[in-house]
């Protein structure tokens, strides 16, 4: 995200008026109560996600964008609920949290104005997810769309600032660039608060280096494992619909699958009855080089498209009732892309013998790319899911889940709600969090006076106390 161009003077402006009217809204509300700020996030939740709206939006998103698919989008909505569900359920204004044992009482406040850079795979819903986490911390915030589908994240903040003016309460506590650029972009990053900067590495190192207090999110390649106690079945279905939402689109889906070596063939077809099409070595080698250049980068044109479009710039044909596209694997490195991420709908197979063999793989795979974020694993075997959790690089494991729609949280887990996940120190990231309600606040800590808590020395330096030291 460097810049190409100095900011104009008219840019510069525009920004200014943005942020001088974001802290003049915040500042009207401040004083808001916990139900006033509950209702204003049910009303806005309702005005953008609301099945007729956010269908539209959807519907608009990947015909201006020209990614990604409708029917799996709309089903995004569903994370604006779970967001709100959650929201919902926690203080965010005054004590929200009394420690008596210890002297301790919270106290919440605003973060003030963010800076909202929206990815153009989620025009729609990481705008409706960032308002309602900052209305209900009662903070301010400006997005800067994506271009490539900045219509319908102008179009998702109108909705919302309409829903806010019906309430009563300045609708200026959200706004949007109209016409975003980098050096505006930047200029946005530098003036407000905090940043929330969702997308590739590029936006991401740019919010770090604005010299404003920042969360960003990791690059995905996520990587599942499937034992021998895994249910096939399940793991299949759960697989296709990780990888087909939105055509792959997300960096949670999944990327690779490490299959152990006695129920490959078994599982590959179970895939293959999802809906997978399993490609043959000349048709991997057509896709690698639509996928990626010969230095490895990859290709814009294939990103979040079906697999018959896929199929079609590749050169070969893809069936109109396969969904998904797998290859099989061996190699893992920088050199064999395949074991990278994909961000479409092509899912790399990999055998593997002895469980320790999986990990091994894994801890390889992360070092090609997306360390930080999340993976996966189908087994009954508790021993095997914490081996793998003392050993993956990332900061999410999802057991017995589809990847894409569960890490981010969903109903049938506890991970909070979001469309913005921390992938730790791995991904150059400042938390390893899902980043939801606490990261849109400040919190005042009051401390009184507790009976004294002070071990003896002996206590503390245990078989140390007491002995020589040079």
């Amino acid at each position: 995200m460097a810049t190409t161009r100095p900011i104009t003077d008219a840019e510069r402006e525009h920004i200014d008026e943005l942020v001088s009217r974001a802290r003049v809204a915040a500042a009207k509300t401040a004083s808001a109560s916990q139900a006033d700020v509950d209702r204003l996030c049910q009303a806005v939740a309702w005005a953008v996600a609301n099945e007729a709206t956010f269908t539209r939006l959807a519907e608009m998103s990947v015909v201006e964008s020209r990614l990604g698919d409708p029917v799996s989008r709309i089903s995004k909505r569903f994370k604006i609920m779970g967001i709100l569900r959650d929201v919902l359920r926690q203080k965010s204004v005054g004590v929200i949290e009394d420690l008596p044992e210890r002297g301790i009482v919270k106290y919440a406040k605003p973060v003030g104005v963010i800076a909202s850079l929206i990815p153009t795979t989620n025009p729609e819903l990481t705008p409706a997810g960032v308002a309602l986490f900052a209305i209900k911390c009662r903070d301010a915030v400006i997005f800067s769309p994506h271009p490539r589908s900045r219509l319908t994240t102008i179009e998702t903040v109108r909705i919302m600032r309409d829903a806010l003016a019906r309430e009563g309460v300045p609708s200026d506590l959200l706004q949007c660039i109209e016409r975003p650029s980098i050096p505006a972009a930047q200029y946005l990053m530098a003036s407000c608060d905090l940043v929330q900067a969702t997308g590739g590495k590029d936006m991401v190192r740019a919010a770090y280096s604005s010299g404003t207090p920042a969360y960003g999110v990791g690059s995905g390649n996520s990587t599942v494992i499937i034992d021998e106690t895994a249910e096939l079945d399940q793991a299949a279905r759960n697989t296709r619909l990780s990888k087909t939402s939105d055509y792959g689109s997300g960096c949670s889906a999944d990327g690779n699958l490490l299959v152990q070596d006695s129920i490959y063939d078994s599982f590959r077809s179970h895939l293959e009855r999802e809906g997978g099409y399993l490609a043959c070595a000349d048709e991997k080698a057509r896709l690698q080089r639509v996928l990626w250049d010969d230095e490895g980068h990859r290709l814009p044109d294939t990103v979040a498209v079906s697999a018959q479009r896929l199929g079609e710039l590749a050169g070969f044909t893809v069936p109109t009732d396969r969904s998904f596209i797998m290859v099989e694997e061996e190699n893992i490195g920088r050199e064999f892309p395949f074991s990278s991420e994909k961000l479409c709908v092509v899912l790399s197979l990999f055998r593997y013998e002895a469980f320790d063999d999986a990990l091994r793989m894994v801890e390889q795979i992360f070092e090609v790319g997306g360390k930080g974020h999340s993976c996966g694993i189908y087994s009954h075997d508790d021993d095997r899911i914490d081996g793998l959790a003392r050993v993956a690089p990332v900061s999410r494991i999802m057991v017995r889940q589809p990847q894409s729609k569960a890490n981010a949280g969903s109903f049938t887990n506890g991970m909070p709600m979001t469309s913005s996940l921390g992938c730790g120190t791995w991904g150059g990231n400042a938390t390893s969090e899902n980043i939801h309600l606490k990261h849109y606040m400040n919190v005042t800590w009051v401390s009184r006076p507790i009976p004294e808590d002070r071990p003896s020395e002996q206590e503390l330096f245990g078989e140390f106390y007491g002995t020589a030291v040079d």
